[in-house]
């Protein structure tokens, strides 16, 4: 198997694509993939400032190294979630990059532990709110990098979901309908109103397994393991079956959730109608300050929560 570019022996096969590539070859088709959606999307400009979201997985260090690689100015935020054995073994996977790769760039780590600043790990703080523990991380990830990325000031944040995670998604949303998720549903999520970062997902071109093997050939050393709390989780369900789909038919996933952003496209300028309904439904939190519906946004009635469950728990003297 020869290389489609420059005919030298290929080190990996596209079927979605009908190519292969060798090393070098296959690393300019990732940035490739990775340039045309950011400029495509209008995702941020070369003097912005980014903030990558890490996890000490492939999608997320790969993100980094090339947005580094590309000369934008990246640093990234990492959440401890303090998850026995899987916490410290990821956590030391990023600063293991930050320290190699990304501090030679200039760019810089900062770290939010959940135990220090949550008072409690993640599967404790699920137990207290009586929540599913990918629901309660979800939360926290998300308030968490929102709020560093608007008190830092930074133009954009950005996330490394791949064409896996998107399509998954998708057909989740779709399977039940949930109208909300669906219109939300972008490579692009427009800073709508104050309190809100702009989020954007430059890898939604890239399928996990070219993730995989860019991170393998650019040797970027990353956590192979799956977060023990995703067992059961209906996304990876959701990937099983598209991954059937994909070996049958190679194609399948793009051609599913690039087929629904042209449609989207289609029936409505996507950033201006979010923007618009954020705007009427969205106010700040009495306590925090940040976006929500309600009075109280989804993260503080989760601590306020956890604290009442705390405390009622204590023994009395």
């Amino acid at each position: 198997m020869n290389c489609t570019k420059c005919k030298t022996k290929a080190v990996i096969d596209l079927p979605r694509h009908n190519a292969a590539f060798c090393t070098p070859c296959f690393t300019t088709y990732v940035h490739e993939q990775v340039a045309y959606a950011i400029k495509h999307q209008r995702m941020f400009g070369p003097d912005d400032r980014i903030l990558v979201a890490v996890s000490g997985g492939k999608d997320s260090l790969a993100l980094w190294d090339i947005l580094l690689k590309r000369g934008y100015k990246a640093d990234a935020l990492y959440v401890d979630l303090g998850i026995p054995g899987y916490s410290a073994k990821s956590r030391a996977k990023v600063e293991r990059f930050a320290d190699t790769v990304a501090r030679p760039h200039g760019a810089t780590l900062q770290i939010h532990t959940v135990q220090e600043e949550e008072g409690a790990g993640i599967k404790e703080l699920s137990n207290l709110v009586h929540r599913p523990t990918c629901a309660t991380c979800g939360t926290i990830k998300r308030y968490q990098f929102n709020k560093a990325a608007v008190e830092q000031e930074y133009d954009v944040m950005a996330t490394g979901h791949n064409l896996d995670d998107e399509a998954s998604r998708l057909l989740g949303n779709v399977l039940h309908w949930q109208d909300e998720y669906l219109d939300k549903q972008s490579p692009i999520l427009p800073a709508s109103v104050e309190g809100f970062a702009k989020k954007v997902k430059p890898l939604y071109r890239l399928s996990e397994r070219e993730l995989a093997a860019y991170a393998l050939l650019n040797k970027i050393d990353y956590i192979v393991e799956e977060c023990p709390m995703a067992k059961g989780s209906k996304m990876l369900l959701y990937k099983e079956v598209l991954n059937r789909l994909e070996t049958e038919s190679p194609g399948t996933k793009h051609r599913f959730y690039w087929g629904f952003l042209e449609k989207q496209t289609q029936a409505q300028p996507a950033a201006t109608s979010m923007a618009e309904k954020d705007q009427a439904l969205l106010h700040p939190c009495k306590t925090c300050g940040q976006p929500t519906t309600g009075e109280i946004c989804s993260y503080c009635k989760m601590m306020a929560r956890a604290r009442l469950s705390s405390s009622s728990a204590r023994p009395t003297s």
